[in-house]
């Protein structure tokens, strides 16, 4: 099955490598473009650029989906059978959501209906959430409205703070994904 990862941060890297580490086939992945990051006001690669490119596989980065059609055109050449969207910044639009026949599959920082949308992880821990967690989501035009096919929740403990509470995520996230791309395979 041939994967185009679509993330940006260090969270979505996590998960990229351990799909790569799966054995999966990762043909290509989409990030933001490079950014300034750091104090010295120099662009930087992404985190999900910087583990593509370390392991070989094509980058393409998009200031914007929707308009860039260059882009839409590349990524629909390439055939990919699904595309896995981890916290990427943008939303996709239809065209590309018709793209790959098996769909668009995202991994959401939180157990939804709760937190649709960005930074849901920050949420659950300002709103004093006891639980949060993932869902594998088909992806649908709304925001985070698909059908959920995988959740696992996680208690959010009073020593949590966002980055553990995120690197926890992550993992989670990362071991439902390729749990998920075996069932979607079947679909």
């Amino acid at each position: 099955m041939k994967i185009i990862f679509w993330g940006t941060p260090k969270y979505a890297a996590e998960n990229l490598n351990y799909i790569i580490d799966s054995g999966h086939d990762v043909i290509a992945v989409v990030t933001q473009p490079d950014r300034k990051r750091s104090r010295g006001n120099k662009l930087s690669p992404s985190p999900v650029k910087l583990a593509a490119i370390h392991s070989g596989i094509p980058v393409f980065t998009t200031k914007s989906i929707s308009k860039d059609q260059i882009t839409k055109n590349i990524l629909k050449s390439l055939k990919a059978d699904v595309y896995i969207v981890v916290a990427f910044g943008q939303i996709l639009p239809r065209e590309i959501l018709d793209q790959p026949k098996l769909g668009c599959w995202n991994s959401h920082a939180s157990l939804l209906p709760a937190w649709r949308g960005a930074a849901p992880i920050q949420w659950s821990i300002i709103n004093g959430d006891e639980k949060t967690g993932i869902c594998i989501m088909s992806m649908e035009e709304g925001l985070d409205t698909g059908p959920v096919i995988e959740q696992e929740a996680t208690v959010i403990n009073e020593s949590d703070n966002l980055e553990i509470l995120s690197n926890r995520l992550s993992n989670i996230s990362s071991k439902l994904l390729v749990k998920s791309l075996d069932r979607i395979k079947l679909t």
